[in-house]
């Protein structure tokens, strides 16, 4: 376990200023905190909400606690977040499998915090929860036992200015005289092979001098997310999306399919152009919240069911999504990722199964870990999904967790959505395998 603090971005006071957010297009949030609304008032707004003009449906999700004790919760089904792609900050546009939008958690943080209250997910993966947290003065604490995520998070919490960037880019020189990995040469020109292997070397050594900073630390994330996709945008040839990386064998076969080979790729300029279009919305007032909210971020590469450094009764809200079952190869899918910042996929515990039992039996030691580090009057969000082409209702399974570790479900929240372009390039319809609607339980602690 592994709590991370960049150099110069330790944990400082924890006293944090109320921030002023910019509007988005989403539905107003009450102005009412956490700390003044009850669940009976958030269940309220759930069943009068209009926010899309559309009237709640209003149902009941049935499930039964492990001793058997029958548990039955309301659901709510409405549009409570909008489909509509880019409605978020452009610090969002970090491609990572299955993450959900950043509507989401910012439709529990607006509700069910307050600016300055800690907001949690303790299966960060790209760092969704996290992110659009600070954007919103709130303090954000990720876990996640992939080291890849806390490169994804923790640099969009401290972004450079462009011409930072540029001028760290100009000084970094790009030629590597060692032996690079053939094999990767399914993906890129031996020129942009060698230029991504000189990057991958310089910023390992910084980070072992000591002198590794938040432009470097940049500088890694736009490389990590440049490394593959199917556009000239990235450094590779074409291939899958850029949320996965398919395996050398596979990226052969596509090679032969389409008669292609790998062109030369302008590291520097694809590193500065995608920057620019991360830091678009990075204005004086975002930069401003997000000063304010860093230095108070905590970091923690660690199974979320261990984490001795989150202090007990500090967490006010958790937005989270764990793995569903086997549906996303999450190991697979990053193993280039790791490669370019020197981690071996092969020694990350990720929690993958495809037995419901195991998977309830991991979830259960989450929620156990969650209940000791929420505040008491604090909530976890907590999204699930259909898997096994509906069969299975992973809020109806995930119900009996949170009781077991003491939470109190206050109900089951179904955001009806359109169909994402993600999905369908996974080749998944609706009403088939996957995830169709965000299906989030919403649990409580008790006290105040």
């Amino acid at each position: 376990m592994q709590t991370t603090f960049l150099p110069g971005f330790e944990a400082a006071d924890d006293s944090i200023k109320p921030a002023k957010i910019r509007p988005r297009t989403e539905a107003k949030a009450s102005p009412r905190g956490s700390r003044t609304r009850s669940p009976e008032d958030f269940i309220n707004e759930l069943r009068k909400f209009n926010g899309f003009g559309a009237s709640t449906i209003c149902e009941s999700t049935t499930s039964a606690t492990f001793s058997g004790k029958q548990v039955v919760v309301p659901a709510f089904v409405n549009e409570y977040w909008t489909s509509a792609q880019r409605a978020a900050s452009s610090l969002h546009e970090v491609s990572y499998r299955a993450c959900f939008k950043p509507q989401l958690p910012r439709f529990f943080i607006e509700r069910l915090s307050d600016p300055g209250d800690p907001v949690y997910d303790p299966f960060m993966g790209r760092g969704t929860t996290p992110v659009e947290a600070a954007l919103l003065g709130r303090v954000p604490v990720g876990c996640d036992v992939n080291p890849l995520s806390v490169r994804l998070v923790r640099p969009r919490l401290s972004p450079p200015q462009l011409p930072q960037v540029a001028e760290r880019l100009d000084s970094i020189p790009l030629s590597y005289k060692n032996a690079v990995r053939d094999d990767l040469l399914a993906f890129y020109h031996p020129t942009t092979l060698r230029a991504i292997c000189a990057l991958k070397a310089y910023l390992l050594a910084r980070l072992k001098s000591g002198a590794y900073d938040a432009v470097d630390d940049w500088i890694s994330l736009v490389a990590l997310n440049r490394l593959t996709g199917h556009s000239p945008g990235f450094f590779s040839v074409y291939t899958l999306p850029p949320n996965q990386a398919t395996s050398v064998k596979a990226q052969l076969r596509i090679n032969a399919k389409r008669n292609q080979t790998p062109p030369e790729r302008d590291v520097k300029r694809i590193i500065l152009k995608k920057s620019k279009q991360l830091l678009q919305d990075c204005d004086a007032s975002a930069r401003e919240t997000l000063s304010r909210v860093a230095p108070s971020a905590q970091w923690i590469t660690s199974l979320c069911e261990r984490t001795p450094d989150i202090a007990s009764n500090s967490v006010q809200l958790v937005v989270t999504s764990p793995p569903f079952l086997d549906v996303v190869q999450y190991a697979t899918d990053n193993w280039l990722r790791c490669w370019f910042i020197g981690v071996d996929p092969d020694d990350v515990e990720i929690t993958m199964t495809s037995k419901l039992k195991a998977w309830q039996e991991a979830m259960t030691r989450a929620f156990r870990e969650l209940a000791r580090v929420l505040r008491p009057g604090g909530y976890v969000a907590f999204e699930v999904g259909e898997v096994a082409r509906g069969t299975i209702r992973l809020e109806e399974a995930v119900l009996p967790c949170g009781i077991e570790a003491g939470l109190k479900p206050e109900c089951v929240l179904i955001n009806a959505q359109e169909f994402t372009k993600t999905a369908n390039c996974w080749g998944v319809g609706n009403n088939a395998k996957g995830t169709n609607t965000n299906r989030v339980v919403i649990f409580s602690k008790a006290g105040k």
